[in-house]
């Protein structure tokens, strides 16, 4: 299971660089939990151009990183490793999404079935993403950017699936019939 961040999993704020800024969306730390018990394997994929572009430090990164962990471990939430990207969008990168690279690298390095993983983003790039490295579905949810990119993106969505949060998320990836957010139930755009 591959997650981006910012406005998949916490609130997004720009360049948010002060740990003390850091807050989950709602509904969170369950479905994350309910992933995990599942037996998913989750990976934080994020670009953090604010970085490269002089905006705030590694060091902020990783407290920021640090704080979100906290929130998590009332929930036994632990992610194998934390993919950053931090070069600016003009910068060559190795790893910025829509680079599939650091997908290759965890499945290089965890063993991880890119056929049968997922990523979940609120962005363009997380769907892209996911699509280069031959992922089983690309999940774009409405937080964060989502839904502006639902309504912007047109044809460039076409293969992901489209969710209201990382909780109906879940429920999709886990088929949970009637609850909003399955197959069987609202809140899903398959573009």
């Amino acid at each position: 299971m591959f997650l981006d961040r910012d406005g998949t999993l916490i609130t997004e704020k720009v360049y948010l660089s002060d740990p003390a800024g850091v807050e989950l969306l709602p509904g969170v730390a369950a479905a994350l939990r309910r992933l995990s018990d599942a037996g998913f394997r989750l990976v934080i994929v994020t670009n953090q151009s604010g970085i490269g572009r002089g905006y705030y430090t590694e060091a902020d990164l990783h407290r920021v990183n640090a704080r979100l962990l906290e929130l998590l471990a009332p929930w036994r939430i632990q992610f194998d490793k934390i993919y950053f990207a931090p070069e600016a969008p003009d910068q060559p990168s190795r790893g910025r999404k829509p680079s599939p690279q650091f997908l290759f690298d965890a499945r290089d390095e965890f063993g991880v079935d890119l056929g049968a993983s997922y990523v979940i983003g609120d962005k363009l790039a997380d769907v892209q993403c996911g699509q280069n490295a031959g992922v089983k579905q690309s999940v774009l949810v409405r937080t964060g950017y989502g839904a502006q990119v639902e309504r912007t993106a047109g044809g460039q969505l076409q293969g992901a699936v489209v969710v209201d949060d990382l909780g109906a998320a879940a429920d999709l990836i886990l088929g949970v019939p009637g609850r909003p957010g399955s197959l069987e139930g609202g809140g899903v755009r398959t573009p």
